[in-house]
């Protein structure tokens, strides 16, 4: 992984889980998804629209779960 998105996908986790422990679910994943659009090499992240898909259908509700999901993006 190139280390220049390396570090903006770290810095776009960071920032979203920051805004998850403060409860905000749906706010962490719109920074998240968001951010993600802000660097070249992960603008179009296959899982952004699945991630997109699973908290409007009520999936990815809960903090764990989000926090899960976020974590789980490389």
């Amino acid at each position: 992984m190139d280390s220049d998105r390396k570090d903006h996908l770290k810095w776009c986790k960071s920032r979203a889980l920051e805004i998850l422990d403060s409860g905000d679910i749906p706010g962490a994943w719109a920074s998240f998804a968001s951010d993600m659009g802000k660097h070249p090499q992960t603008e179009d992240h296959s899982a952004l629209m699945l991630g997109h898909m699973l908290l409007f259908s009520g999936h990815n509700n809960s903090a764990p779960e989000m926090r899960r999901f976020i974590e789980g993006f490389n």
